[in-house]
């Protein structure tokens, strides 16, 4: 049985086991991402984010997706180019996953579990604020931006 986000595993961008038990004792923000949507620029918003909160433990993990409108066609190779040099991104990300239906990644199925099928993602860019101990914090669509009053002020309270 799941207790916590702590208790999920995805695969790096690179290829690399990326548990996200290693971020215990930190607020993690999961985003589902693509590359040709056009929430895209948010990426840059999430960057100014984790730059600026990873010193009191905020992790940005981005994790890209190809489930919605077809707007994350790259392989894993290329998203990483695309994030780095288009956004300067930094922050993790995973390889591509499915983060709706019957073969979205176990995170996500727990996502949906927690807060119902109306919590599971709706579009690129939904995010998850995950809390030092694991447990799911809050949802924000794709429409709340990362430099938002109502993420921020969710954000320095988790980090509380």
């Amino acid at each position: 049985m799941v207790a916590t986000a702590h208790d999920f595993e995805f695969t790096a961008l690179d290829g690399k086991p990326l548990k996200l038990g290693q971020f215990a004792g930190k607020a993690v923000l999961v985003v589902n991402t693509a590359s040709e949507c056009g929430f895209t620029p948010q990426y840059a918003g999430l960057q100014k984010l984790w730059a600026a909160k990873k010193p009191q433990g905020l992790v940005v993990l981005g994790v890209p997706s190809n489930d919605f409108g077809a707007q994350e066609p790259a392989d894993e190779k290329a998203i990483a180019k695309f994030c780095s040099q288009r956004y300067g991104v930094d922050f993790p990300l995973t390889s591509k996953q499915n983060v709706v239906g019957g073969q979205a990644h176990p995170f996500y199925r727990w996502i949906a579990q927690e807060l119902g099928e109306a919590g599971s993602p709706r579009w690129n860019f939904h995010k998850y604020l995950i809390g030092r101990d694991g447990a799911l914090v809050g949802a924000w669509p794709s429409s709340v931006t990362p430099d938002s009053k109502e993420l921020a002020e969710a954000i320095d309270q988790a980090l509380s």
